[in-house]
């Protein structure tokens, strides 16, 4: 912990000319900004879909520094030392108080309590746009085809094999082409239909999950609801331009194929 606290008082001393007492909150975001950076790779490989485990690392590998930050701004004393990043703040509350502190200080419309109403309403904007592309990428999914009972795909199997045996021989080669593209459709992973209205039911309800940051935010030093929301923004971010590159590689690949 005595190198990261070591390593955040000499990113905010360097930046302390121009933001004065705010800077230590500033090297906090620059200091959240490349730890993600670190783990863009990672990120950009889960998006892909690369490795099953690729999606937890980078939330996995977070913790450890959050963790940190928490300690960081929670300990009187480093090393044997006082603390000496808890004499920083943002604006006009201290980077190592908590929602209730700033509540009992001016309560909630004082000075310290509208830093915090600030964090929260950026936070709350965030969780919003992620919930908004969340519904909407569940809205642009692709349906998972649906598994018939048995006796239904039985009969429609015979209805196949009856209509390949009257089709001509040019019918015949176009059935085959179907006959390929619903062999391949029927590879694909089947649900029945109430796993899908689970399904639909889950989608609703995941992108709502990014508002616990809140609550979290709310209990958690200053310094650490300053981390939630960068990282939070950057993986938002960061997935809507993953997500821009890839439509853009796709129209790419329509055009050349023209």
């Amino acid at each position: 912990m005595s190198v990261f606290t070591h390593l955040v008082a000499q990113l905010g001393r360097l930046l302390e000319p121009v933001l004065a007492e705010s800077a230590t909150a500033a090297a906090i975001v620059l200091f959240t900004v490349l730890v993600r950076l670190a783990l863009h790779p990672l990120s950009r490989a889960a998006f892909r879909g690369a490795t099953p485990m690729a999606g937890c690392l980078p939330m996995l590998l977070q913790l450890p520094v959050f963790f940190v930050m928490y300690q960081a701004f929670s300990s009187a004393k480093v090393s044997g030392a006082a603390n000496e990043l808890l004499g920083h703040r943002l604006f006009a509350a201290p980077l190592g108080d908590r929602w209730t502190d700033a509540l009992g200080e001016g309560g909630v419309f004082g000075a310290p309590g509208l830093v915090f109403l600030g964090l929260f309403a950026a936070i709350a904007a965030v969780a919003a746009w992620s919930a908004v592309r969340g519904r909407r990428a569940a809205a642009a999914a692709p349906p998972v085809p649906v598994a018939l009972p048995v006796g239904a795909a039985k009969g429609a199997a015979a209805k196949r094999v009856a209509a390949k045996g009257a089709a001509t021989k040019g019918a015949a080669a176009k059935s085959g082409a179907r006959g390929s593209a619903a062999a391949a459709a029927n590879a694909l992973p089947q649900v029945t239909a109430e796993q899908q209205a689970m399904m639909r039911k889950l989608g609703g309800v995941l992108p709502l999950l990014s508002f616990g940051t809140l609550i979290t935010a709310a209990v958690v030093p200053l310094a650490a609801g300053l981390y939630l929301l960068t990282t939070t923004a950057w993986t938002v971010a960061e997935r809507a331009w993953l997500q821009h590159r890839k439509e853009r590689q796709g129209d790419g690949a329509q055009r050349s194929s023209l």
